[in-house]
């Protein structure tokens, strides 16, 4: 993962990381990816682990279907939100390409010397790590908190103390649905950027405008987090077969809709993210 997100920072593009929220949506996201010739991230937040199947379970499930698929676009399986370091060092375990441990609501001291655990755990299985700083509002998969704009000082520390690979500063990005406009903190991105060379992480990006993206992206984020439009693509496009046809009954014919509603907004989301990139 190390060398296609520094190469996306390099480059001014992002891969995009997608939510895995069931098993179709592994199906459908490696769909899109691999129809756009695109890298993708398959993120399983933490919160949802269990509801999944397990570590173990999931990461061995998208890697099978990944070679039934003849997926030949690269894929990065992420424990997104990792609360502990236990679970982050589980996610190692199980073949995890990369781990995100969220110490952002721990003092900074205490968030450091934990991300710095994990680091030293994960490098030794090739596997990166994100940290977070600041507070990142909403509420996504159970995860609720109210923005805090990540200090500098903080996000300086965290990355050279902790020999992170990758950085989410909490820049005024939102999980869930917006309330309002996003207001994104972008001098804080170009002095984040300045201090610190590593690939940034935006998370709460559902609701974003193209144009804040970009600009976001420009500002040294390679990796993008996308979760909620997702969610209500395929949840209205299955209301809306229940409601067309409400003697259907069988599975098959009730999803196969749904999950044409996930790839194709999976698909939009790439194109937004790779603009400046085509993986041949």
């Amino acid at each position: 993962m190390n060398t296609f997100i520094q190469e996306a920072k390099q480059s001014h593009y992002a891969i995009p990381q997608i939510n895995v929220n069931g098993l179709i949506w592994i199906e459908c996201i490696l769909k899109a990816a691999e129809k756009t010739r695109s890298p993708i991230i398959l993120g399983t937040t933490d919160k949802v682990i269990e509801f999944l199947g397990g570590y173990d379970f999931i990461c061995k499930t998208i890697k099978n279907k990944v070679a039934s698929m003849d997926i030949t676009v690269p894929v990065i399986i992420h424990l997104d939100h990792g609360l502990t370091v236990e679970g982050c060092k589980q996610a190692v375990d199980a073949g995890y390409d990369s781990v995100m441990f969220d110490g952002s609501k721990l003092p900074i001291e205490e968030n450091i010397a934990q991300t710095k655990e994990i680091v030293e755990y994960a490098h030794k299985h090739q596997v990166i790590v994100e940290g977070e700083v600041g507070a990142i509002g909403g509420n996504e998969d159970g995860v609720i908190g109210n923005v805090q704009y990540a200090r500098l000082e903080d996000c300086i520390r965290l990355a050279e103390e902790a020999n992170l690979d990758t950085l989410a500063p909490a820049l005024g990005s939102v999980h869930g649905k917006y309330q309002g406009e996003p207001n994104l903190g972008f001098d804080e991105m170009q002095e984040i950027q300045d201090a610190i060379n590593i690939p940034l992480v935006l998370h709460g990006a559902s609701g974003i405008s193209d144009e804040d993206l970009v600009k976001a992206i420009k500002l040294g984020h390679a990796k993008i987090n996308f979760n909620t439009e997702i969610n209500i693509a395929w949840s209205q496009q299955l209301r809306q077969t229940l409601t067309d046809n409400q003697e259907m009954f069988n599975p098959q014919q009730i999803l196969t809709p749904s999950k044409a509603a996930i790839q194709e907004t999976v698909e939009s989301i790439i194109y937004k993210c790779l603009s400046n990139h085509q993986v041949e």
